[in-house]
């Protein structure tokens, strides 16, 4: 009598987690662990998943041989949970600063789902948090992850839920100004880009001083340290020809992007007493090449500092 009831009681357990009762002469156990152990998974399933997931482990250890269709959902429903709570874990890690565990458990869950959104927007902007802690170590990484998370939300598709962004396209300026900071010290034309896209949105980031100031520093370790060499090289104390001023004429437009950029710096930054250091050091570097621009004049420079946000943002030369 004892020992129909277990088979019965685990049969009907089973039918509870598949959906359908299996055919009682497929239930052969007496095992009251096992049958207890299954118990608990199934009562946990729904209330308590953290619950039934040990209770599922502690079954898949205790009866590691079994080749069963009880062995075989516990295993499905275990990788699913594993699955999932990687998903729940990832922006948690991040929060914690945490990063190298953030990317291990990243590439798990993309392996899993090569394309989840949610993953790559989360991996992508960490790179960003990551290196402005002084950790680089995850700047390739973030960097492909942002780019494909871009590429992926410009072609239509979207995450389960935008926050911690406030939407599309505010996930989208974030995204770019991760993938500018992250290029400024490799490749600041790329910087430029990814800057000047990531200001274009409507977003905090367009009110940010430091999306300006990396603009303004991508201008000056790119585009312009290349031209002035060059130019340097070429025209350097020479009598002027046509074509040292077409060269001198070039530089002076990326000049007026690193002033441009620059008074976005000091304008956005305000009077802020925790950029304060910065804004005289960036007023410093703007007056140089304003003055320069204006014959040793800074006539109008406080002027065009409190306009700069007014006007449209130049386009790259």
């Amino acid at each position: 009598m004892s020992e129909l009831f277990t088979r019965i009681a685990l049969a009907a357990l089973i039918a509870f987690a598949f959906g359908s009762l299996p055919a009682l002469a497929q239930v052969t156990t007496d095992d009251p662990v096992k049958i207890e152990m299954y118990k608990r998974f199934v009562a946990n399933r729904v209330p308590q998943p953290e619950v039934a997931y040990q209770a599922a482990k502690d079954y898949l250890q205790k009866y590691s041989k079994d080749k069963d269709q009880y062995s075989d959902y516990l295993q499905l429903w275990t990788a699913t949970y594993e699955r999932d709570e990687r998903k729940r874990n990832l922006p948690i890690l991040i929060s914690q600063k945490n990063f190298t565990e953030a990317y291990r458990v990243g590439a798990r869950i993309l392996a899993d789902e090569p394309d989840y959104l949610r993953a790559e927007i989360d991996l992508g902007y960490a790179g960003y948090l990551a290196a402005s802690n002084k950790n680089e170590t995850h700047n390739a990484d973030a960097l492909a992850y942002a780019r494909k998370a871009i590429r992926a939300i410009e072609s239509g598709k979207t995450p389960a839920d935008w926050a911690p962004f406030k939407g599309k396209n505010d996930t989208l300026a974030y995204l770019n100004y991760a993938a500018g900071f992250l290029t400024l010290k490799v490749n600041p034309d790329e910087t430029i880009n990814s800057l000047i896209r990531a200001a274009q949105y409507e977003s905090e980031i367009r009110k940010t001083a430091s999306t300006y100031y990396f603009l303004a520093a991508a201008y000056e370790s790119g585009p312009y340290k290349t031209m002035s060499a060059a130019y340097q090289a070429a025209y350097a104390n020479k009598p002027e020809t046509p074509e040292s001023k077409a060269a001198l004429e070039k530089l002076n437009v990326v000049m007026d992007r690193i002033i441009d950029a620059y008074a976005r710096a000091i304008a956005t930054a305000g009077s802020n007493p925790n950029t304060e250091q910065s804004r005289k050091e960036w007023l410093a570097q703007m007056t140089n090449y304003y003055k320069f621009r204006h014959a040793g004049s800074d006539v109008g420079l406080t002027e065009f500092i409190a306009s700069s946000m007014q006007k449209p943002l130049p386009p790259k030369p």
